[in-house]
């Protein structure tokens, strides 16, 4: 006969059912804890990565105005000669100012949306900046000139050990390469926010506003002389036009020193709201540049350089007739008597 086994007690199978559902919950808890830490983990780690990828553009946009200065050098040092484009060189050194300019106006903006602003990037635009809108401008206003008054057909550059007007050129292409850099690093230092509001005005000419000045009119030259009929009257003409251009170069860069006060176009224009008025000034000019693109650079530019002194004249009276307004509205009163 077998022996029967004894059923389990009540309070043995109680143990059993507390334990199974002890270890149960504390699986499903660790389980489920670690899946969602490996998750969370995942998404900060993705959110680093686009981080770190949004933060390169805008120095890659930085750069690409450093390389498009050294093209501007590389090409303006050439005889000037048609290129392959079709354009001079010094053309094709002037487009490529304009091309720097571009990546020039949008680094800081993409620095500020990505949450990137750094001072290294701060001092690397300043930097690309001397490069493109200093050094640059300055070796086209010397190729120029030197093409039409320097010595071996033009195919030097005039310098400092040559005669007298070769040593003034010269000296107004240093001048207007140490003003820029002057310019830039007295920006640093005076502007200490990164906040659009505080990038709404310029302390003297904008060196971006310099270079496109001294870029735009020498691009400008080069077409007037392309389509000028007849040799004679042609160099003529281009030997007198070339001379204005180290005067302009000399005022821009007294006016990138200055104090005058200028207006931020992009960073204004990208805050304020576009009504129809607006969005006119806009358009109207960017359909006459698609035609009179030249022109159009050169008289914008110079228009610019010009606002600043042109403001500055007519702020005070605005100033002044605004007080005097206010004094003649306000009523006379009468003492008491005493």
């Amino acid at each position: 006969m077998t022996n029967p086994q004894p059923s389990p007690s009540p309070k043995s199978s109680a143990r059993e059912t507390r334990g199974e559902g002890r270890s149960e919950t504390r699986g499903e808890g660790r389980s489920e804890t670690r899946g969602e830490g490996r998750g969370e983990g995942r998404g900060e780690n993705r959110q680093r990565r686009r981080r770190r990828a949004a933060s390169v553009l805008p120095t890659l946009m930085t750069l690409g105005n450093v390389l498009c200065g050294f093209a501007a050098i590389h090409y303006a040092a050439k005889p000037m000669d048609e290129t392959a484009f079709g354009f001079s060189t010094l053309s094709v050194a002037g487009g490529l100012v304009f091309t720097g300019m571009f990546f020039d106006a949008i680094d800081g903006t993409v620095a500020r949306l990505t949450r990137s602003t750094s001072d290294m990037g701060a001092q690397l635009d300043s930097l690309a900046d001397v490069i493109t809108f200093g050094v640059a401008p300055a070796f086209m206003t010397l190729r120029l000139v030197s093409h039409y008054y320097g010595p071996e057909g033009g195919h030097t550059i005039l310098g400092p050990a040559d005669n007298a007007y070769a040593k003034i050129l010269w000296a107004i292409a240093a001048f207007y390469v140490c003003c820029t850099a002057l310019r830039l690093a007295r920006f640093n230092a005076e502007v200490r926010s990164d906040k659009e509001e505080d990038h709404l005005y310029f302390k003297g000419l904008p060196s971006p506003g310099a270079g496109g000045t001294v870029a735009s009119l020498i691009v400008l030259h080069q077409y007037l002389v392309s389509r000028h009929e007849g040799i004679e009257e042609g160099l003529t003409f281009a030997r007198s036009a070339a001379l204005g251009i180290p005067l302009v170069t000399a005022i821009v860069a007294f006016a990138m020193v200055s104090s005058i006060r200028y207006s931020h176009f992009v960073n204004k224009t990208l805050r304020s709201r576009l009504g129809f008025p607006a969005l006119v000034r806009v358009v109207l000019p960017v359909l006459i540049a698609m035609w009179w693109w030249r022109e159009s650079l050169a008289a914008g530019f110079v228009l610019y350089a010009l606002s600043g002194p042109v403001m500055a004249l007519v702020r005070p009276a605005k100033s002044a007739g605004t007080s005097a307004g206010a004094a003649a509205s306000t009523p006379a009163t009468t003492p008491p008597d005493a």
